[in-house]
């Protein structure tokens, strides 16, 4: 069982930067994949970036370039740099982890003005 809290997001303008994390609540450093995913209102929830525990990356074409996932294992913590964002970035951006069951975060708002 792993506990997932989010936090960072917020409302930022077009353009503007923001970095989401992930705290879990054990080690991360054997969980198979962990991610970042979004759900805009009325809109089915959407992968945006992963990274596997060999510390490959994979990224939705909409944000290649200017999303960037990382982790800590010292802090057991997976982040979300978002750069250049736009207001088709607006949705509420969860993370999960999957080790064999699949674990969610509670969400953490993100709103992108024009």
């Amino acid at each position: 069982q792993v506990q997932l809290v989010e936090s960072g997001g917020g409302l930022v303008q077009a353009g503007g930067s923001l970095t989401l994390s992930c705290a879990a609540s054990r080690s991360i450093f054997s969980i198979n994949t962990m991610g970042w995913y979004r759900q805009a209102p009325g809109k089915q929830r959407e992968l945006v970036a992963i990274i596997t525990s060999g510390s490959s990356t994979n990224y939705a074409d909409s944000v290649k370039g200017r999303f960037t996932i990382s982790r800590d294992f010292a802090k057991d913590t997976v982040y979300l740099q978002m750069n250049s964002l736009k207001p088709e970035d607006t949705a509420v951006y969860y993370c999960s982890f999957e080790d064999g069951l699949r674990y969610w975060g509670q969400g953490t708002q993100v709103t992108v003005s024009s």
